[in-house]
């Protein structure tokens, strides 16, 4: 399957959620934003929401600082 991840095409296993993604690309950071085609994903609904072909992931890591 082929998902646009950061700007960037990435080829991906089939039938993956959101969670399967973030495990996938070895995500470790657990207090990411993560948008799905322009609409925000809640955390709650990660192992429920199917990607599919196409779809346009933006992996948004928070910074803190001053």
């Amino acid at each position: 399957m082929r998902l646009i991840i950061d700007g960037f095409e990435e080829n991906c296993p089939e039938n993956l959620t959101v969670a399967g993604l973030l495990e996938h690309l070895g995500e470790p950071d657990k207090d990411l934003v993560f948008e799905l085609n322009h609409r925000f994903v809640y955390q709650k609904d990660y192992a429920t929401t199917r990607l599919k072909d196409g779809d346009k992931i933006e992996l948004i890591h928070a910074a803190f600082g001053g």
